[in-house]
Protein backbone atom coordinates (compact mmCIF):
# COMPACT_ATOMS: atom_id res chain seq x y z
CA UNK A 1 0.00 0.00 0.00
CA UNK A 2 1.47 3.37 -0.99
CA UNK A 3 2.14 5.98 1.66
CA UNK A 4 -0.02 9.10 1.73
CA UNK A 5 2.89 11.15 0.31
CA UNK A 6 3.44 8.76 -2.61
CA UNK A 7 -0.30 8.66 -3.24
CA UNK A 8 -0.40 12.47 -3.24
CA UNK A 9 2.32 12.69 -5.90
CA UNK A 10 0.74 9.93 -7.99
CA UNK A 11 -2.71 11.49 -7.79
CA UNK A 12 -1.36 14.94 -8.67
CA UNK A 13 0.19 13.80 -11.93
CA UNK A 14 -2.86 11.78 -12.94
CA UNK A 15 -5.41 14.43 -11.88
CA UNK A 16 -5.83 16.33 -15.14
CA UNK A 17 -4.85 19.64 -13.49
CA UNK A 18 -3.81 20.97 -16.90
CA UNK A 19 -7.48 20.96 -18.01
CA UNK A 20 -8.80 22.38 -14.72
CA UNK A 21 -6.24 24.39 -12.78
CA UNK A 22 -8.62 24.77 -9.82
CA UNK A 23 -7.52 21.20 -8.97
CA UNK A 24 -4.06 22.54 -8.14
CA UNK A 25 -5.24 23.83 -4.74
CA UNK A 26 -5.87 20.22 -3.67
CA UNK A 27 -2.24 19.26 -4.30
CA UNK A 28 0.05 22.30 -4.22
CA UNK A 29 1.01 24.12 -1.05
CA UNK A 30 0.14 27.82 -1.27
CA UNK A 31 3.87 28.60 -0.90
CA UNK A 32 5.02 26.00 -3.45
CA UNK A 33 8.30 26.57 -5.28
CA UNK A 34 9.35 24.54 -8.30
CA UNK A 35 12.96 24.62 -9.48
CA UNK A 36 12.88 23.37 -13.07
CA UNK A 37 15.84 22.50 -15.27
CA UNK A 38 14.64 21.89 -18.82
CA UNK A 39 16.14 21.80 -22.29
CA UNK A 40 15.31 25.51 -22.57
CA UNK A 41 17.05 26.46 -19.30
CA UNK A 42 16.25 27.04 -15.64
CA UNK A 43 12.93 28.32 -14.30
CA UNK A 44 11.77 29.03 -10.77
CA UNK A 45 8.00 28.83 -10.49
CA UNK A 46 5.58 29.74 -7.72
CA UNK A 47 1.93 28.69 -7.49
CA UNK A 48 0.65 31.33 -9.94
CA UNK A 49 3.44 30.68 -12.47
CA UNK A 50 2.71 26.95 -12.44
CA UNK A 51 -1.06 27.49 -12.73
CA UNK A 52 -0.56 29.78 -15.74
CA UNK A 53 1.77 27.31 -17.44
CA UNK A 54 -0.59 24.39 -16.72
CA UNK A 55 -3.51 26.28 -18.26
CA UNK A 56 -1.46 27.00 -21.39
CA UNK A 57 -0.56 23.31 -21.72
CA UNK A 58 -4.21 22.34 -21.33
CA UNK A 59 -5.13 24.60 -24.23
CA UNK A 60 -2.33 23.28 -26.45
CA UNK A 61 -3.17 19.56 -26.38
CA UNK A 62 -6.31 17.53 -26.96
CA UNK A 63 -5.21 15.03 -24.33
CA UNK A 64 -2.29 14.62 -21.96
CA UNK A 65 -1.51 11.47 -20.01
CA UNK A 66 1.17 10.70 -17.48
CA UNK A 67 3.01 7.38 -17.67
CA UNK A 68 4.70 6.87 -14.29
CA UNK A 69 7.60 4.42 -14.18
CA UNK A 70 9.12 5.10 -10.75
CA UNK A 71 7.75 6.42 -7.47
CA UNK A 72 10.16 6.34 -4.53
CA UNK A 73 10.06 7.82 -1.04
CA UNK A 74 12.46 8.76 1.71
CA UNK A 75 10.96 10.51 4.73
CA UNK A 76 8.79 13.40 3.42
CA UNK A 77 10.43 13.45 -0.02
CA UNK A 78 8.97 11.59 -3.01
CA UNK A 79 10.77 11.08 -6.31
CA UNK A 80 8.83 10.41 -9.49
CA UNK A 81 9.96 9.49 -13.01
CA UNK A 82 7.36 9.85 -15.74
CA UNK A 83 6.62 10.72 -19.35
CA UNK A 84 3.86 12.98 -20.56
CA UNK A 85 2.21 11.62 -23.69
CA UNK A 86 0.06 14.04 -25.67
CA UNK A 87 -2.50 14.12 -28.44
CA UNK A 88 -2.31 17.27 -30.49
CA UNK A 89 -5.42 19.10 -31.61
CA UNK A 90 -4.32 18.52 -35.21
CA UNK A 91 -3.83 14.78 -34.70
CA UNK A 92 -5.96 13.63 -31.75
CA UNK A 93 -5.62 9.92 -32.58
CA UNK A 94 -1.82 9.73 -32.20
CA UNK A 95 -0.02 9.70 -28.85
CA UNK A 96 3.40 11.31 -28.88
CA UNK A 97 5.98 11.30 -26.10
CA UNK A 98 5.97 14.98 -25.22
CA UNK A 99 8.65 15.00 -22.51
CA UNK A 100 10.39 12.85 -19.91
CA UNK A 101 10.58 14.09 -16.31
CA UNK A 102 12.11 13.35 -12.94
CA UNK A 103 11.06 15.32 -9.90
CA UNK A 104 11.84 15.24 -6.21
CA UNK A 105 8.98 16.64 -4.15
CA UNK A 106 9.07 17.71 -0.53
CA UNK A 107 5.66 17.22 1.08
CA UNK A 108 4.67 19.71 3.78
CA UNK A 109 1.27 20.03 5.49
CA UNK A 110 -0.05 17.24 3.24
CA UNK A 111 0.71 19.15 0.03
CA UNK A 112 3.49 19.45 -2.54
CA UNK A 113 5.75 22.16 -1.17
CA UNK A 114 9.08 22.18 -2.99
CA UNK A 115 9.84 20.45 -6.28
CA UNK A 116 13.13 19.88 -8.08
CA UNK A 117 12.22 19.02 -11.66
CA UNK A 118 14.37 17.94 -14.60
CA UNK A 119 12.89 17.40 -18.06
CA UNK A 120 13.94 16.73 -21.61
CA UNK A 121 12.04 16.41 -24.88
CA UNK A 122 10.28 13.10 -25.39
CA UNK A 123 11.41 10.47 -27.84
CA UNK A 124 10.27 7.04 -28.86
CA UNK A 125 13.67 5.39 -29.10
CA UNK A 126 13.60 1.66 -28.50
CA UNK A 127 15.91 1.86 -25.46
CA UNK A 128 13.80 4.56 -23.89
CA UNK A 129 10.54 2.74 -24.49
CA UNK A 130 12.02 -0.49 -23.10
CA UNK A 131 12.96 1.36 -19.90
CA UNK A 132 9.22 1.56 -19.17
CA UNK A 133 8.79 -2.22 -19.26
CA UNK A 134 8.98 -3.61 -15.71
CA UNK A 135 11.85 -6.03 -15.19
CA UNK A 136 10.96 -9.43 -13.75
Amino acid sequence: MPSKEKQLVHDFYTSGFHKDTSILKEYLHKDVTIYWNSSSGFSKLDYEDFARMSSDIGKSYEGLSCEITHLLQEDNKVTIRFTYNANTIENPEEDIALAHFMCIWEVKDGKLYEGYLISQPGDDSEENISSFIPKK
